[in-house]
């Protein structure tokens, strides 16, 4: 009842809308504002995870399957219904602002639409993302499910005993799709089955989600204390352990052999139609897949004949292979004793930049930014990551640097390069701002487009040399590693999933043009095979940055200031590129 009185009241506000008076262009639209707070409020009921990860905690008991027909119904049902209240707004006597806002919620719904009709819930987890991940992450006590009180704890109980049923809605999932051809690939799957083993302990003490019991507050009462203790070791034992045993055996027995022996999306029914809705959705353009391979091709060669010049400079003798063997293996770069060390290094990285950081930023974030070393029970298998701060700044945002061993932690694997993109002014500073902007609707201060953020990410790591960075040769040649490896993907992913690439043939093409192992290229090979398409993004995101910039500086000559380029790129959030361009040309038109 209070559902339909509140669409009851939306509805009744677009008659408001008729009523806007002649100033309506230069005040926001208070209805629209309305609307899209309930968008927003709907949509996070509806994936109560990314609630969680926002720091709204009002849902974090709550965990759905979104990839079944029934739930997939009620979410189509919840983009339609939104699509037609926003289409009845006059888009002309709209502020700025809100055009904007009404641009990114038509391309969500659309892009959200389009979505509903592949054939990805037929695969409802990989072993690079998937709820059997998600769900240790946020329940290790270490990620952003919060165990601070009473309420906190059995909040986890609700959600985590959820898990069960997701499984099985999983595996009926799986079981459609292996009907009808659609699998995952061998190599994906063997992978999955280890993960799934390592979370099926004898003893529940030694479970990753025994971590909140280890660390409760002490200001909880013994008698407290004891009953979550009893409670937690009846869920991992009741129904997290069960739940991953339940998945690990039928992947094991009855999925793996159905797996398919080919790499890509073009050999499944309407892998290709999918692969080209991944392509738009990932780059937030029009580029078809082929014109992104091309770009892929012409940048691997640009960016090899730089590491010609590196090499040269430094006066190595042998070909780049010899280079990136050189690199990886001279005990000059292995500098480090100790962890600290090399946290240290980083710090001072962070310490060098901020002077120039100040020339090319008007605004920076307000959230407090750490550098910590990676847990212990991820370290071995994670990658230096920036988990972002809350919203309301009561947690930081991280950059995460994983140290298996800091006698082999390598100085020129690209550290000051990482640190632009993942930390400051990368990840850090476009995620920060745009949480802390309250002059956007909810729903774009927490939204997030790969050819926006990534791309943004990786543009920050070729400003290195002004902000004064990369003056050893080695940390540019880091640098270009970093780029090269992006620009690799525009050509791998693409290939593997439009020209019958092989899995083999790809982690060919990767070791051939970048310094990293068959280990390495593996993991990246597999990855882009159980996520297509979005390691397009941060290639596609850059260049198109670089391209405005450059487009600006001339079109604009001494009006133009790369800080209030940079503060006006940053301070809409996360747009599709299509959106953003139209901001920045308004932008430029007013100078």
């Amino acid at each position: 009842m209070q559902k339909l009185f509140l669409h009851l009241i939306i509805a009744c506000t677009f008659f408001a809308c008729k009523l806007s008076n002649t100033n309506q262009h230069q005040v926001p639209n208070a209805e629209l504002g309305f609307l899209l707070d309930k968008y927003y409020e709907e949509y996070i009921q509806l994936f109560p995870l990314n609630a969680t990860t926002n720091g709204d905690n009002r849902y974090n008991d709550k965990l759905y399957a979104d990839f079944t027909d029934t739930y997939r119904n009620q979410l189509r049902a919840f983009y339609n219904k939104y699509k037609a209240y926003v289409s009845k707004f006059d888009y002309n006597e709209l502020t700025a602002n809100d055009k904007i806002s009404v641009d990114v919620l038509n391309n969500e719904i659309d892009i959200a639409l389009k979505g509903l009709e592949q054939i990805d819930n037929l695969m409802p987890l990989n072993q690079f993302s998937g709820m059997h991940l998600t769900i240790a992450q946020f329940g290790s006590g270490e990620g952003v499910q919060p165990f601070k009180t009473k309420t906190d704890y059995y909040n986890w109980i609700s959600r985590a005993t959820a898990f069960n049923s997701y499984i099985d809605s999983a595996i009926t999932y799986f079981k459609k799709g292996m009907a009808d051809s659609i699998v995952l690939p061998e190599s994906l799957v063997k992978k999955i089955i280890p993960q799934c083993a390592d979370m099926m302990v004898m003893d529940v003490t030694k479970s990753l989600f025994w971590g909140p019991v280890q660390k409760m507050p002490t200001s909880f009462s013994a008698s407290l204390k004891d009953s979550i203790t009893k409670d937690y070791t009846v869920l991992i034992n009741n129904q997290l352990i069960p739940a991953y045993t339940k998945l690990h055996q039928f992947l094991q027995t009855n999925y793996l052999p159905l797996a398919r022996k080919t790499s890509g999306l073009s050999t499944l029914k309407n892998g290709n139609k999918y692969y080209e809705y991944l392509v738009k959705y990932w780059t937030t353009t029009n580029k078809t897949p082929e014109e992104i391979y091309k770009t892929g091709l012409s940048e691997v060669a640009r960016i090899k004949a730089e590491m010609e010049k590196v090499k040269n400079q430094v006066g190595f003798k042998g070909d780049l292979k010899a280079f990136f063997d050189f690199m990886k293996k001279d005990k000059q770069f292995t500098p480090y004793k100790t962890d600290e060390e090399v946290i240290t290094a980083f710090k001072n990285i962070q310490t060098r930049i901020d002077t120039n950081l100040k020339k090319m930023f008007i605004n920076t974030p307000k959230t407090k930014f750490e550098i910590r070393q990676t847990e212990a029970f991820r370290e071995a298998s994670a990658s230096a990551e920036y988990v972002q701060g809350s919203a309301d700044g009561s947690r930081p945002g991280i950059f995460y640097v994983p140290i298996i061993d800091a006698k082999t932690f390598n100085s020129t694997s690209g550290m000051e390069s990482l640190f632009l993109h993942e930390a400051i002014p990368g990840h850090h500073y476009q995620v920060s701002l745009q949480q802390e902007n309250t002059s956007l609707p909810k729903f774009r201060r927490f939204l997030w487009y790969g050819a926006y953020g990534e791309g943004w990410a990786l543009y920050t790591e070729s400003l290195g040399k002004e902000l004064g960075l990369y003056t050893d040769p080695y940390q540019y040649m880091g640098a270009l590693g970093d780029e090269m490896h992006r620009a690799i993907r525009l050509v791998v992913d693409v290939a593997i999933h439009t020209k019958n690439m092989t899995r083999e043939q790809a982690i060919a093409y990767m070791m051939e043009n970048e310094q990293i192992s068959e280990q390495g290229a593996t993991a990246e090979i597999e990855r882009y095979m159980a996520i297509p398409g979005q390691a397009l993004s941060y290639k596609t995101g850059s260049l198109q940055i670089k391209a405005w910039r450059e487009k600006y500086t001339k079109q604009l000559g001494d009006k133009f200031s790369l800080a209030k380029f940079h503060d006006t790129f940053l301070s809409t959030g996360c747009l599709p590129l299509l959106v953003a361009e139209k901001n920045l040309d308004a932008w430029a038109e007013k100078l």
